[in-house]
């Protein structure tokens, strides 16, 4: 069959129609310059701060730096990207910024920087995912903090409570037990329906996996995530890790949950930011970190909120951990932190070697949300206890001297010495709210003025196991009642004065 020409023409006519042009534009650059997990990329003349770029073999880098005429990249995925990466190589945008899995799926689980598993227990199953930057609640978004999130430390829930959606440093040497409180505080959140994440940065791989195992045999991982950025990791996954953290905790917080997040620590967070900035050639400041070091601390914190009823009243409490140098707390990355933070729980080394643990200084220790986040019975219980160690430590330096001591001095020196022991507690022995009144009230109230300074842990522990079988309706009323009023105080005698009777005579 030949075709005429008009035929012919007819039907290029209606196949040309048919096509249509199928453009595909991608901005990309070339690598100038790389070295020390950085990348300096030419022409990429449109990207984002913060955006992600690919690199060959798939590895991925965050933009940190936009110069006139290049950016400056930090290469994850890679310790040696001078392996991987050559100059001259081709570099894409993404347009997409980092993003990190959230859900359910990760309680119980143990992922990187960047979201994946590194427990061995497989895929996470999610499909949410959220940015690892995003704005922190406005003032109208928020609401009042006023509901306590108990620690189970005595020395803690007395005098420096936390509230949920307050952010409380815990500061203090190497050694001295911050981790500790940290740990004890997640293991006490069992059975009251708070998520915790614990994220490790810059930690040993091994304290990392010791901290985990605690979790476990405490039965804390059913509700816990560990986001681990460990020293053997790059400094860019350790700078990214709080945010991860932060990121997943948000997921839990707008559906009207309650989280716990510890940083452990921030001072090796801003070691890290140090690192990547003086590599990325930033000016340094003081102490070689660079200008934006508060900000970097603050828009992470800042996202810690109690959220208001209309958004479903969840809430995020941030417990970051700084650690100091001999003691300084005036110094740099310290100072910063503090004044970021509603309060500040203070480690004191010499406290830790003298054998009083947890080493809270009470002097230094401070909440700036206060009585607003405990128990009003808490309250009461605990209103004399920090005058009580105050006059204490006072005394004790005024008796250094040697001069005769009237019949007031010692009494007051002997209720410190006895209040010392009572806010003294085993480490990942956190107690019920309950326990914490009654041995509290014991010591404020005097009743263990004639007990030997050496003979007041073993009371304590004896007393729980009294009260127990003697009078286990006592800790519900504590818990449910909300003032001590003449009738508690009257029981709370009672039960002590019966417990030292039997105590003391077997």
């Amino acid at each position: 069959m030949v075709l005429k020409p008009e035929e012919v023409t007819s039907i290029i006519k209606k196949e040309l129609e048919k096509y249509k042009t199928r453009l595909r534009t991608e901005s990309i650059g070339t690598v100038i310059q790389v070295g020390d997990t950085i990348a300096r990329v030419y022409g990429l003349d449109d990207v984002m701060m913060g955006e992600l770029v690919e690199f060959s073999d798939n590895i991925m880098g965050l933009v940190l730096n936009l110069e006139e005429d290049s950016a400056g990249v930090v290469i994850f995925g890679t310790d040696n990207p001078d392996k991987t990466i050559r100059e001259g190589d081709i570099v894409k945008r993404t347009g997409k910024i980092v993003q990190v899995p959230v859900g359910e799926a990760l309680v119980g689980r143990v992922v990187n920087t960047l979201g994946r598993p590194i427990d061995g227990k497989g895929k996470i199953d999610t499909q949410k995912f959220r940015p690892l930057e995003s704005s922190a609640p406005n003032v109208v978004e928020r609401q009042p903090v006023k509901k306590p999130l108990e620690t189970g430390i005595k020395a803690i829930d007395a005098m420096t409570p936390i509230g949920r959606g307050q952010r409380e440093l815990i500061i203090g040497d190497r050694q001295t037990g911050k981790t500790a409180i940290a740990i004890d505080t997640i293991i006490n959140q069992k059975g009251k329906g708070v998520y915790c994440i614990y994220c490790a940065i810059g930690q040993k791989l091994s304290s990392i996996v010791a901290v985990n195992e605690v979790l476990k045999k405490y039965g804390a991982m059913d509700y816990t995530t560990i986001v681990s950025a460990s020293s053997r990791t790059s400094a860019s996954l350790q700078y990214l890790a709080p945010y991860a953290a932060t990121a997943i905790a948000e997921e839990f917080m707008y559906s009207g949950k309650h989280v716990l997040v510890i940083y452990d620590d921030l001072s090796k967070h801003a070691q890290a930011y140090r690192q990547l900035s003086l590599l990325l050639r930033r000016p340094p400041g003081r102490e070689a970190y660079p200008g934006d070091i508060f900000y970097l601390h603050s828009r992470l914190l800042e996202r810690s909120a109690k959220l208001n009823d209309a958004l479903g009243a969840g809430s995020i409490t941030a417990i970051p951990i700084i650690e100091t140098q001999a003691g300084d707390i005036s110094s740099y990355i310290p100072t910063n932190v503090i004044s970021i933070t509603d309060g500040q729980i203070y480690l004191e080394s010499d406290l830790f070697y003298a054998g009083v643990r947890p080493a809270v200084n009470v002097g230094l220790s401070v909440s700036r949300v206060g009585g607003k986040a405990q128990s009003r019975l808490m309250r009461q219980v605990a209103s004399k206890l920090r005058l009580d160690l105050a006059q204490y430590r006072e005394l004790v330096t005024f008796t250094q001297f040697g001069t005769d001591l009237d019949k007031t001095t010692r009494a007051q020196l002997t209720r410190g010495e006895r209040m010392i022991e009572v806010l003294k507690q085993a480490q990942y022995e956190p107690l019920t709210q309950a326990r914490q009144i009654i041995i509290i009230y014991a010591g404020t109230s005097g009743q263990l003025d004639d007990l030997p300074v050496n003979a007041v842990r073993k009371f304590e522990k004896q007393l729980y196991k009294f009260i127990e079988e003697k009078y286990p309706g006592i800790q519900d009323e504590l818990t449910s009642k909300n003032e001590l009023d003449e009738a508690l105080k009257a029981k709370l005698d009672n039960l002590l004065q019966d417990f030292k009777r039997s105590w003391l005579n077997p």
